[in-house]
């Protein structure tokens, strides 16, 4: 089963495509690599999840947003190839979650990235992954995601 129907399947909702908002452009492909730019927990109404974990949200609160993260991820991904049946694997994930100095669970947080890849993709939905804590991320959203795809024409 493809990505595609697997979503479908799952009854997955893709938020619109991100838009740039400053001076990059959301995903760039060189060769058989797609280079998809931070993502923030982006929601279908155009909200972003906001939050610091280990003071405005638990784990639970931050797998959701990034798992949200990465339903925005997937609709730029679809957008750039236009199918996500021409992904062959997830390669890398960088996963920066706004964190207070003292929260040590980043890699549970962004399980909730890696768990949904898996979920759409398969095992080619799982590649290597950093997890880390950041004092701040841009307009104060609870994770910030980036990744690198290999994919087909």
């Amino acid at each position: 089963m493809g990505a595609e129907a697997r979503l479908a399947e799952l009854k997955l909702e893709l938020p619109p495509a991100p838009k740039p908002v400053a001076t990059y452009v959301t995903a760039i492909r060189h060769g058989d690599l797609l280079y998809v730019s931070g993502h923030g927990p982006l929601r279908s109404d155009g909200t972003m999840i906001t939050g610091r974990l280990g003071a405005d949200l638990d784990v639970a609160g931050g797998q959701a947003a990034a798992r949200q993260t990465g339903l925005a991820i997937l609709a730029t991904v679809r957008a750039h190839l236009g199918s996500l049946d021409r992904v062959v694997r997830l390669v890398k994930t960088l996963g920066m979650v706004n964190s207070t100095a003292d929260f040590g669970d980043q890699p549970k947080v962004i399980n909730g990235f890696s768990d949904l890849m898996k979920d759409v993709f398969g095992d080619a939905g799982v590649g290597a992954r950093s997890a880390v804590g950041m004092g701040a991320l841009p307009s104060g959203i609870a994770v910030e995601i980036e990744a690198i795809f290999q994919v087909k024409d």
